[in-house]
């Protein structure tokens, strides 16, 4: 099967509004940013457990979860540096309302669980890219830039661990579904300044 590249996950733009959050509080977002991560890893590794006969996919997903871990120690070690450190934060609804749309039945679990991944992750490299050009600080700049090609890398994972399993029209139809509800969420501002807002 040839894989199709350059697949559009995201339906919107995020916002000028976002952006002004965000950089007038960077240690919050890096902060969210922190969990984000850590998010990430632990999901990669619920879907090794959850589909762990699946062939290819504990292979593929095993140094995700790692790469994923490293960007979470990277980032709490600029939080250290700025004299702060890891602690609970409220989540906006974004992630869980996304989680709430993935099915309970096989296989259409895994081709939703698939899919939200690589929304969360389109999302996520479409605003550090944003932060990596206006964030109020260099280093801040730098840690974001230097994290655009793999967050791009873990984007298209997703999508190929689901083309090769689920025939592309109906990929292509549940991900403009997911797209929809994903720039629906997005829509309102939440009040609190995090990566996914």
């Amino acid at each position: 099967m040839q894989l199709i590249k350059g697949i559009q996950f995201l339906l919107s733009s995020t916002s000028d509004q976002w952006l002004q959050q965000a950089i007038a509080n960077p240690l919050e977002v890096l902060l969210d940013h922190a969990h984000c991560e850590r998010k990430a890893a632990g999901y990669a590794i619920q879907l090794i457990f959850r589909y762990m006969s699946e062939p290819g996919l504990p292979e593929v997903l095993s140094p995700l979860a790692r790469e994923e871990l490293e960007h979470f120690e990277r980032v709490l070690d600029l939080l250290y540096s700025k004299g702060h450190s890891l602690r609970p934060l409220p989540s906006p609804p974004y992630a869980s309302v996304l989680a709430k749309q993935i099915r309970n039945e096989e296989p259409e679990r895994m081709l939703d669980s698939f899919l939200v991944a690589g929304i969360i992750e389109a999302r996520s490299h479409e605003r550090m890219s944003l932060l990596s050009l206006h964030s109020p600080e260099e280093e801040l700049r730098k840690l974001y830039k230097d994290l655009l090609t793999s967050e791009a890398r873990h984007s298209c994972l997703y999508w190929h661990l689901a083309q090769r399993r689920f025939e592309i029209n109906i990929m292509k139809d549940r991900l403009s579904q997911l797209s929809q509800i994903e720039a629906s969420i997005l829509s309102d501002l939440h009040p609190e300044p995090r990566m996914h807002s």
